[in-house]
């Protein structure tokens, strides 16, 4: 019991010499906040992360698949992590300032400091509620191909002040959440397949609605296709007609983003069975009327 007591007292006694060393070096305890406030925001995003996982595969709605529970996983956690670091970091802030001056008068005048960063804040308020009420309702997450006012591609970031878009030709467009007033998104839930192949007037369609068919059901048979297509591509109707071309419409449902890569392999296999046809079914041709020369005469 008495060394108990001994070793009690020895590491009081350290314990006083660490505190009045570091009342005494102000560089020691600005290191100590920073260091603290790393460490907080890893391990706070750590705990962040692993509810918001938890929390929104729970509450997921029986038709969320699990790709789309992970975008809006993925946005909540951009969202809530950079608000997160925002507080620990001006937390952090506001403690250095603290070893230099006083902030009683600063914080008894933050009343008209508030007012004035707000009426210069009101952008940013607005951004960050809009971008509140795109979670909330859920319009679009992180990875979903979606048209904001125009700017089309693939939602790369979503924070507290604009959604980061990057179009198909790499660009990145950085858009505020409070300026967005009409949101397509096209990967949402599903999908879909949305061809029109231009054909030969000759071209016998019932054939053509076979072999459309077939191709569709065998790669919604196949295992790289399986898990992309949701309703097999497959003959709608006929879309319009001319003398010289049919149009024939092909519909169909995938996951997510898939729409791309299914219509592309359907195109493929498409143009090779009716290369394989010979004259049942035939392309539309290019027209072959010649073309007005409009060089003046000399």
């Amino acid at each position: 019991m008495t060394q108990i007591v001994s070793q009690w007292y020895t590491i009081k006694y350290m314990w006083n010499d660490v505190t009045q060393w570091l009342n005494h070096n102000v560089w020691a305890q600005i290191i100590i906040i920073i260091v603290l406030a790393y460490v907080g925001q890893r391990f706070g995003k750590m705990l962040l992360v692993n509810f918001i996982r938890r929390t929104v595969r729970y509450r997921a709605r029986g038709d969320l698949s699990e790709e789309d529970s992970k975008k809006r996983q993925d946005t909540l956690i951009g969202m809530f992590s950079a608000v997160l670091g925002v507080m620990i970091w001006l937390i952090a802030v506001f403690s250095i300032l603290r070893q230099f001056i006083d902030l009683t008068p600063l914080l008894a005048g933050l009343s008209v400091i508030g007012v004035a960063v707000g009426l210069g804040a009101q952008a940013i308020i607005k951004d960050f509620i809009a971008g509140l009420f795109v979670i909330l309702e859920n319009q679009y997450r992180v990875g979903d191909i979606v048209n904001l006012d125009g700017s089309d591609g693939r939602v790369e970031e979503f924070n507290i002040r604009s959604t980061v878009v990057r179009d198909n030709d790499g660009s990145v467009h950085y858009i505020p959440n409070g300026t967005i007033t009409h949101t397509i998104n096209r990967t949402m839930g599903y999908s879909r397949v949305n061809l029109t192949v231009e054909v030969d007037p000759d071209t016998d369609v019932d054939k053509l609605s076979l072999v459309i068919n077939e191709i569709g059901a065998k790669m919604s048979d196949e295992d790289k296709w399986r898990g992309k297509i949701i309703e097999a591509p497959h003959f709608q109707s006929i879309s319009n007609f001319t003398p010289k071309t049919l149009e024939v419409k092909i519909v169909g449902k995938t996951q997510p983003s898939a729409q791309w890569n299914v219509s592309g392999e359907f195109r493929r296999r498409l143009l090779a069975a009716i290369n394989r046809r010979g004259d049942a079914l035939k392309i539309a041709k290019p027209s072959d009327e010649p073309v007005a020369d409009t060089k003046k005469k000399k």
